[in-house]
């Protein structure tokens, strides 16, 4: 037999994985997608939404480096919402529900559009090593389950919720990767096996219903935005029609039911171990941790134009059947309402992400990259925007020109995985603005300047993308000349909008200016002080990040650093002062005495 050979193999099917063997394919490499069952790829398996508060801030920088869900979502969204418009802009986030079907279908057609990928369906058994000096390994392989084999130079493991999933419905538990999909148990083995530090977590989904058995004129509907927002920069506007969303509460009959049961919960009764999302509590953990709350409120979300099916938004559990129908029937409008699917919660294996650098690969494994829940975080867009950077750092590695680290400042994706691989994931990881030390600065409309051109140096980001990036930086230096003096002490009052001056503006530009950038114009002259007090303050962490450690630095012996402290920094091995500075329990002092020891270049 011919020996097939892939400069990248991806394995999971996931959002992480369709990002990161898209990436690969698009930067020239011969990628393999290998998933358990193709008819599911990029399957929605909680609710059939993109984006939400931060949330939507990386969707937009997957979109500014290349990415594809952004542009998917904008083809098969049905209601568009830009959330957090009360406050400032450095906190607007679009949210989108999607057709859950349209969305896999349209993200397919995505990966096989693309010359340079092969989808393969399979389990994977086994990832083959080759050994090298100082206990390293390097990847050299990929083993299926059905005997075939195929060389590879990196391989991306984004396997979700798959990697030894069990599914637990009340006092029932069964083995699966999602509810009635088979667990990925040989590779999950397979991994466990490495000698790398794992963890048990925990996630869950709420019941689905029947929409026709649903009385809607109960409910508050919620519309979407009249014009919506799209996630994608190649998007100029949307104009189909958009669905409804409902609002509705639990009762005190709700709670009554929920609290009896309570010793037939597995979250409660020992049967779960793992460790489930602090931010997206089941509505049991609700009752239980807010029992002076009188109610909870749920949404009612579609699942797709052409289905009934409905998303019960806040209600996730692992209750009993029976449990599950009561309390969905203890809701105004809902009395009738039919379960389709019932609510379940999932245990999973999930590794320690220090056991990862910053361009996610297995520091004691080259060519291994992990993303997504496997590297303890939730959500969509969490895991797409690991998958796309671990896709390009594993393209950058084949090609062997220097990865996409992104830093602090320079988004939330690099927020996201600095988090992960100093301080590690206790339990699900969740993107939330006030994760962010510089907001102002990470704003949805400006995504593109950051890293768009990071995109283009590793040959991602497309000619037309690019032509777009380089007419708003032309647009914004015009606008900014045209508008110097009075009009700029003008537009920073707060009731002042640049709109007002748009024709006056497009007729000295000489063309039509892209609504975009009159949007991030008006921003940064509006918080142009905030705006440099942030600059101020990202050149001195990159000062920080700027100080290299060598990679086998001896921490042990420095006086000044407790046993402790050299635990923690050895455990991680940051390669910056910066990055030394935000592994958890070390101290400034600690940092103060490592800085002097960087500077004298000693070792102690």
């Amino acid at each position: 037999m011919t020996q097939v050979r892939y400069d990248v193999t991806v394995i999971g099917a996931g959002h992480a994985g369709c990002e990161a063997a898209r990436a690969c394919a698009r930067m020239g490499l011969q990628t393999a997608l290998v998933t358990m069952n193709i008819d599911l790829i990029a399957q929605m398996s909680c609710n059939p939404a993109i984006g939400g508060i931060a949330k939507g801030h990386l969707v937009r920088e997957a979109d500014a480096l290349g990415g594809v869900m952004a542009e998917v979502a904008d083809a098969v969204g049905i209601q568009f919402r830009l959330l957090n418009t009360s406050r400032g802009p450095a906190v607007w986030s679009p949210r989108a529900q999607m057709d859950k079907k349209q969305y896999r279908i349209r993200m397919r057609e995505a990966l096989e559009a693309e010359p340079n990928l092969r989808i393969v369906q399979a389990e994977v058994a086994e990832i083959v090593y080759h050994d090298l000096p100082g206990g390293l390994r390097r990847v050299r392989a990929v083993r299926l389950s059905d005997g075939r084999s195929f060389e590879t130079a990196c391989a991306v493991v984004t396997t979700g919720t798959f990697l030894n999933g069990v599914a637990h419905v009340g006092e029932s538990r069964y083995s699966c990767g999602r509810s009635g999909e088979a667990p990925s148990n040989l590779l999950g083995h397979h991994l466990r096996g490495l000698g790398l530090q794992w963890t048990r977590l925990k996630t869950g989904t709420p019941p689905r219903l029947d929409g026709r058995s649903i009385d809607w004129s109960r409910f508050e509907p919620q519309p979407g935005d009249p014009e919506p927002t799209p996630f994608s920069f190649l998007t100029s506007k949307m104009d189909r029609p958009q669905i409804h969303c409902h609002i509705a509460y639990t009762t005190p009959e709700t709670h009554r039911i929920l609290q009896q049961a309570i010793p037939r919960s597995p979250l409660y009764s020992g049967q779960i171990e793992g460790i489930g999302p602090r931010y997206c509590p089941s509505i049991e953990d609700k009752i239980v941790k807010f029992p002076d709350k009188t109610r909870h409120q749920i949404f009612l979300e579609p699942e797709g134009l052409d289905t009934y099916e409905v998303y019960v938004n806040g209600m996730s559990t692992s209750m009993p059947v029976d449990v599950q129908e009561a309390m969905v029937a203890s809701i105004p409008g809902l009395e009738n309402a039919a379960m389709m699917r019932p609510g379940y919660a999932i245990e999973y294996d999930a590794i320690d992400p220090r056991e990862l650098d910053h361009s996610l690969e297995v520091k004691r494994i080259q060519g291994l990259f992990l993303a997504g829940q496997i590297n303890g975080t939730s959500g969509y867009e969490e895991a797409a925007c690991q998958g796309l950077l671990a896709g390009i750092n594993a393209a950058c590695c084949v090609k062997q020109i220097p990865p996409v680290i992104l830093g602090r400042a320079d988004g939330y994706t690099g927020i996201m995985i600095d988090d992960l691989v100093t301080k590690g994931a206790d339990e699900p990881y969740r993107m939330f603005t006030s994760r962010a030390e510089f907001r102002l600065h990470l704003r949805i409309d400006n995504a593109d300047e950051r890293l768009t051109p990071h995109g283009r140096r590793v040959g991602l980001v497309t000619d037309a993308r690019w032509a777009l990036y380089e007419q708003k930086v032309r647009q914004k230096a015009a606008l900014g000349a045209i508008l110097a003096g009075k009009h700029e002490l003008w537009l920073r009052r707060p009731e002042s909008r640049i709109s007002a001056l748009r024709q006056e503006l497009e007729s000295r530009m000489g063309e039509p200016a892209v609504a975009a950038v009159l949007t991030t114009v008006e921003t940064e002259i509006k918080y142009a002080g905030y705006i440099q007090q942030q600059d101020r303050l990202i050149e001195r962490l990159r000062e920080a990040e700027n100080r290299l450690i060598p990679p086998d630095f001896a921490y042990r012996g420095i006086p000044g650093l407790s046993r402790e402290i050299c635990d923690k920094l050895e455990r991680v091995r940051p390669a910056t002062l910066g990055q030394a500075g935000r592994v958890p329990g070390v101290t400034p002092a600690a940092i103060a005495v490592l800085d002097c020891y960087l500077s004298l270049n000693r070792t102690p």
